[in-house]
């Protein structure tokens, strides 16, 4: 299944939220779970992002709509990227082209 890194800044609002109530991460987590994203690590961070979160979907549009739903509720911005094992890079490097590829 594809992975994707999930790179997230805490808003104002997100920040009070969590500020109170610090059990909503978790709580957040377990919505995105529904949502057919499985989280596979996450990480707070210092810098310009707060969180990290490796996550697994079975494709790209299933990402588009967390993010979307994530970023409506004004507590977080996320920013998506699609990644790849290094193995899985070095493979495709590897694959002998099947026609003139430019």
């Amino acid at each position: 299944m594809p992975i994707y890194l999930m790179l997230t800044t805490i808003t104002d609002e997100g920040r009070k939220t969590i500020k109170e109530n610090p059990d909503r991460i978790k709580e957040v987590n377990k919505e995105v779970e529904l949502m057919g994203v499985k989280i596979l690590s996450q990480y707070a961070l210092l810098g310009p992002y707060d969180f990290v979160n490796i996550i697994e979907a079975p494709r790209d549009e299933v990402v588009a709509k967390l993010a979307i739903n994530l970023s409506a509720r004004g507590t977080v911005q996320p920013m998506t990227l699609p990644a790849m094992t290094v193995d899985d890079l070095i493979a495709t490097l590897k694959e002998k082209p099947t026609s003139t590829p430019w």
